[in-house]
């Protein structure tokens, strides 16, 4: 029997729900404007995906501030307000 696979990248799998909250974040600089998504865990962690490149891993940190801190130095802004796991 041939399974086809339905999980975008080895980054992500979309039907696991084991986050938290979700963040966009954008670089402004460029035209388009590029967006990045972090994603928290309830361990504290942190993903960040590439949604332009099927959700791909870009960096995993071990908290937020280091999330953020990494997202500020490539000059990246967070768009207000955050999208909580547990409300959808």
């Amino acid at each position: 029997m041939q399974t086809t696979a339905t999980i975008p990248s080895h980054g992500l799998d979309l039907v696991k729900n084991d986050w938290n909250f979700l963040e966009v974040w954008v670089d402004p600089m460029q035209s388009p404007p590029y967006l990045l998504l972090l994603l928290g865990d309830e361990n504290g962690g942190c993903r960040i995906l590439d949604p332009s490149e099927q959700y791909k891993l870009i960096k995993s940190c071990g908290s937020y501030d280091m999330a953020q801190l990494w997202l500020l130095e490539d000059e990246y802004e967070p768009l207000e307000g955050r999208l909580s796991g547990p409300e959808i």
